[in-house]
């Protein structure tokens, strides 16, 4: 099995608060998702795939909720999963030909897909919301783990995270909802560098002068 990423310490051992790295920092710096007409084979073999999963879930978890969960696809699961799009997109009112086709194939646009389950548990203590940012901070979080493995990773929601219909098909809980779905594979063309958001408007220091 190739090992990605060390093991981790035993629960209770002492980490380091802090672990500065130019390595990192460049990374995050020029970090950039994948297009996904350009993602192809080779993806993470099942066992890297595990790994991957096990980094993806370092995120904060208040209270240790662990309120999410992954639905994995590989091989001929992602075909046959596209059939089932297919005829509910097929059952959509207007519904064209290709609409049917392209639903067929939207998972096989990377040879690994992973659909990210959020899962909040209403405990009274917990904020939901709360929960629902930990999914999706696992969602980046597996993104930056599949990226620094060497592969090519977008997350994506299109329609297929809103459908009832979908939801079904994977077994969703009432509690639960689809936080999308990342696909991972071999990037065969370099994305470009898009715009940047301009933090002079987005960002404001806090004072406690009150205006009258």
């Amino acid at each position: 099995m190739t090992k990605l990423f060390p093991d981790p310490p035993p629960p209770g051992s002492p980490l380091l608060a802090a672990r500065p790295a130019n390595a990192v920092r460049s990374f995050l710096a020029l970090r950039k998702s994948a297009n996904k007409q350009f993602l192809s084979e080779p993806g993470p073999t099942a066992d890297e795939l595990d790994q991957l999963l096990s980094i993806a879930a370092r995120v904060p978890d208040h209270r240790k909720m662990t309120p999410w969960r992954f639905i994995t696809f590989q091989g001929n699961a992602r075909q046959d999963f596209g059939k089932a799009l297919a005829t509910i997109a097929g059952r959509k009112p207007n519904a064209e030909s290709r609409d049917v086709v392209e639903a067929a194939g939207l998972l096989l646009r990377a040879p690994t897909v992973v659909a990210v389950i959020s899962a909040p548990v209403d405990d009274g203590r917990t904020p939901v919301w709360e929960q629902e940012l930990s999914a999706g901070a696992l969602c980046y979080n597996l993104l930056l783990a599949a990226n620094a493995s060497g592969w090519g990773g977008v997350w994506l929601s299109e329609w297929i995270t809103f459908s009832e219909e979908v939801d079904v098909l994977l077994g969703l809980k009432p509690n639960e909802r689809l936080a999308g779905f990342i696909y991972i594979g071999t990037a065969t063309a370099s994305p470009q560098e898009r715009i940047r958001p301009d933090l002079s408007g987005l960002v404001s220091a806090w004072s406690p002068d009150v205006p009258d």
